[in-house]
């Protein structure tokens, strides 16, 4: 099985995104988007409702070449693997064939035990998603793309909905997980607190057409980002980026 991770930079730069609104009319979605992640490290988009969050991890992901502009992935041969919102598990697979049915035939029956141990689905393997709540199927879809150990992960709001303790307690596995497969990882959210909690660089876009309002960096290391800090950087963040919270 490859490592994870991929040797290089992730580099976006979207210069222009247009696309045919419902009456027909040319809409600009995003004007100026350029920005780059660290091998090995994380990345939170924040910005408005409809600015182009979700469109940018499309064209990262290759689901949408029509774009002007150039991107780089970490590892261009590399794999790279998606967390959506919906979990989009296989309803009559068991929690271990969903988690497998990304592997290639020669990776099928490897050990994954240690995956489904940090992740807390041990005991689960054999259950079916429909015996699953919405937070441990999300832990199913979590473990499924770590499974191939990508270079790049992609991560499309993967906790909305859920009540705070639920969330709180899946982003501590999340960056558990994270941890011991590290990898190049870009996730969209709404939750500032979420982003400030998670990430090495937080990339703060404008309303649509959008472009890059600014970079917020973050180097304390993740066990010592106690409530304390936390609400200092959210301070901090709020008189930098006004109107942010």
């Amino acid at each position: 099985m490859p490592p994870a991770g991929g040797p290089n930079a992730l580099e976006v730069d979207i210069r222009a995104k247009t696309f045919r609104g419902a009456d027909g009319e040319d809409v600009r979605a995003i004007e100026a988007i350029a920005f780059s992640v660290a091998p090995a490290s994380f990345a939170t988009l924040i910005g408005p409702s409809g600015c182009g969050k979700t469109t940018t991890l499309r064209i990262i992901l290759g689901l949408d070449r029509e774009f002007s502009g150039s991107l780089k992935l970490p590892d261009s041969g590399g794999r790279v693997a998606a967390v959506f919102q919906e979990p989009r598990l296989l309803p009559w697979r068991t929690v271990d064939d969903n988690v497998r049915l990304v592997l290639s035939d020669e990776e099928a029956d490897g050990d994954l035990d240690d995956l489904f141990e940090i992740l807390g689905l041990a005991e689960m393997r054999s259950r079916y998603p429909a015996e699953l709540s919405l937070g441990l199927a999300r832990r199913v879809a979590l473990a499924r793309a770590f499974a191939i150990r990508p270079s790049l992960m992609v991560l499309d709001e993967p906790f909305v909905s859920l009540d705070e303790q639920t969330a709180t307690r899946l982003r501590a596995l999340l960056t558990n997980v994270w941890s011991a497969r590290p990898t190049t990882a870009v996730m969209v959210t709404h939750n500032l607190r979420e982003a400030v909690e998670l990430s090495d660089r937080i990339i703060f876009l404008t309303e649509r057409p959008a472009r890059v309002r600014g970079v917020y960096e973050i180097d304390k290391p993740r066990a010592e980002r106690d409530s304390r800090w936390r609400e200092a950087t959210l301070t901090s963040i709020a008189k930098r980026y006004s109107g942010i919270l």
